[in-house]
């Protein structure tokens, strides 16, 4: 049994979001600056202490974080995809919220199911890359999913 796909057509005035290959290094160098420089801008938005950013980042020791901030270099896939996450959890934030509400919404107790109680942040933290995607798609679908 084959997996089925449905067709993208192209809609006048629509650009659909395209998914960047992070397995290839040309990719990985062009987006790792721009990604870091992202990445600290919504760290200080939200006032994540640099030990909680490397965490966010797969567990980074908080000495290459700060190295991570003065030259990013080439990030792995794997950072850049929690960058993309975040980046996407920020977009939607601002978005649904106010700015003062959006920039504490991750620090804040939150009572949905997902979070059990726990800060959004503390629970990115502790889930990694799924619960960062968990995270973007709750806000994605409380914002109608654009």
């Amino acid at each position: 049994m084959g997996v089925t796909t449905f067709p993208s057509y192209a809609v006048p005035g629509y650009q659909f979001d395209t998914v960047p290959d992070f397995s290839r290094l040309e990719t990985r160098e062009r987006l790792s600056q721009p990604a870091v420089d992202g990445f600290f801008a919504i760290m200080n938005k939200w006032g994540v202490p640099l030990e909680t950013a490397g965490e966010l980042l797969g567990g980074m020791p908080r000495s290459s974080v700060y190295k991570l901030k003065t030259a990013a270099g080439t990030l792995r896939q794997d950072e850049l995809t929690r960058i993309s996450y975040l980046v996407g959890i920020y977009k939607a934030l601002q978005i649904l919220l106010p700015e003062e509400w959006a920039d504490k919404w991750t620090k804040l107790p939150n009572d949905n199911l997902l979070f059990h109680g726990q800060t959004p942040l503390e629970y990115m933290v502790r889930t990694g890359i799924p619960g960062l995607q968990q995270v973007r798609s709750l806000l994605d679908s409380t914002r109608g999913g654009h």
